[in-house]
């Protein structure tokens, strides 16, 4: 009924849905994972998605709609699929059988997300500019030939379809580090990394940690939003420019794909050994620094019922002999609930607050950011406009913390601006765009936006 590619997907689903602690599994939960299997990733570029930005538009929508269990609350018995899921799912089923097919696979439920009404995932895609007669064109005519093509590479009778990771087939010459792990400093050398406004006092830590001859590995903790990977980001933009110390001139920070590893883990023992591949690689790059994202995920990550060792067990006699220097990354909750726990593991790191920045260095980050997002949107911010978008975001946005929540409004008022019909190049963005998209953003009228405290307080 499903390929592996489906179940390997399904089963990367339901690990974003428990790590986020939601209480069903959602269409949503599917295509991000499908944009880290690697079937779906070759289905999903070839209909001309953007990957990167996909899964941001994802993360946006869990963080802004999707509400978290609390902790304590979340059950670890049979997954709850949500009803539009279930209809997804059985439309691909439907499609395959008629189509005299056995398996239904990552492409098969894809084209079928479009036939969901109010689908926030069908949504994403349609403005990535993927429609379902592009998929099925694309999993019907072009998929077949990438299989013809990867099939001379393959050796003995073990054939697989591109959606089915082989670490051996990549051959001595691929890179762990390329397959599983990013580069930050090389992408801040392409302009892929905003500059780092602030945060002086945390960077000056993260070298103080990270240049200690023993447990130099620092653990960014913080609220969401406060600029926790911003800050490691920042970091390697940093050193990219060569503003840093001498001792940290050459040095290459790589951030974990901890998808990538996981998917297409088919049989016991390919997490562990692409751990170790990516882990030995650092070992051989003096200096290098691996960065963890949401750090508390690598605690039972990839591990089974059968004793598979977990990502955590994996890495602490690397830590422990200072063969590696890793930065972390994770919430307070996180930390108290799973990272804390593993003492063997917690006491490898040194923890630094990221906390909430103020109103100040929220406007100085914005500034900034500022000519980022002119380019991006061909619009001009005026004065009054950042100062706004720090104000009521503060103010009337309370789900999000600063400077997360000042830059979304940011990038929304600039958007919106840009989609103006008779919208012209370099067109301002003022306070009144900034209140409506503010307005919009808290589900509040939007006079109650724009009205001063002083007006307020007459009523």
């Amino acid at each position: 009924m499903m390929a592996h590619s489906l179940m390997q997907a399904l089963a990367l689903a339901v690990m974003e849905m428990r790590s986020r602690r939601h209480e069903c599994l959602t269409v949503e939960h599917l295509l991000l994972a499908m944009t880290r299997e690697q079937l779906g990733r070759v289905i999903l570029r070839g209909c001309g998605a953007d990957l990167r930005e996909l899964r941001k538009q994802l993360e946006d929508y869990f963080e802004r709609y999707m509400e978290a269990v609390p902790p304590g609350e979340m059950t670890e018995g049979e997954v709850v699929q949500t009803a539009a899921l279930e209809r997804v799912i059985e439309r691909a089923v439907a499609h395959v059988q008629s189509a005299g097919r056995q398996n239904a696979d990552v492409g098969d439920v894809l084209a079928a997300m479009f036939d969901e009404e109010d689908c926030w995932a069908a949504f994403y895609l349609r403005k990535q500019g993927v429609e379902r007669l592009r998929v099925l064109e694309f999993i019907s005519h072009e998929l077949p030939d990438l299989i013809r093509q990867a099939s001379p590479r393959k050796q003995g009778a073990h054939r697989q379809a591109p959606g089915q990771d082989d670490d051996d087939e990549q051959g001595p010459q691929t890179s762990a580090l390329e397959a599983y792990a990013v580069n930050l400093v090389e992408k801040a050398n392409k302009g892929g990394i905003d500059p780092l406004i602030g945060r002086g006092q945390e960077v000056n830590r993260l070298l103080e940690v990270l240049s200690r001859r023993r447990k130099n590995n620092p653990l960014l903790v913080g609220e969401p939003g406060t600029g926790k990977t911003a800050i490691t980001e920042g970091l390697a933009w940093k050193i990219a420019r060569g503003d840093v110390p001498r001792a940290f001139r050459n040095v290459e920070v790589y951030a974990l794909d901890m998808g990538s590893i996981l998917a297409g883990s088919k049989y016991r023992g390919d997490f562990e050994a692409r751990l170790k591949n990516v882990v030995a690689e650092l070992k051989n790059k003096p200096g290098s620094i691996l960065f963890i994202d949401e750090i508390h995920t690598i605690v039972g990550a990839g591990a089974t019922s059968g004793g598979s060792m977990d990502a955590s067990n994996l890495l602490k006699p690397v830590l422990a002999a200072g063969e590696l220097r890793c930065i972390g990354s994770t919430t307070y909750e996180e930390y108290r609930n799973h990272f804390e726990k593993d003492r063997a593991l917690s006491r490898r790191f040194q923890t630094i607050d990221v906390r909430e920045p103020s109103h100040e260095d929220c406007l100085a980050i914005l500034r900034g950011l500022q000519p980022s997002y002119e380019k991006h949107h061909g619009v001009k911010y005026s004065k009054g406009a950042i100062q706004a978008a720090v104000d009521l975001s503060s103010r009337y946005i309370q789900d999000k913390l600063l400077p997360d929540k000042a830059i979304d409004v940011m990038d929304e008022t600039g958007a919106a601006v840009s989609l103006r019909p008779g919208f012209k190049q370099g067109a301002g963005v003022s306070v009144q765009d900034v209140e409506k998209v503010v307005a919009r953003m808290a589900n509040i009228p939007a006079r109650s936006v724009s009205r001063s405290e002083k007006d307020r307080l007459k009523t």
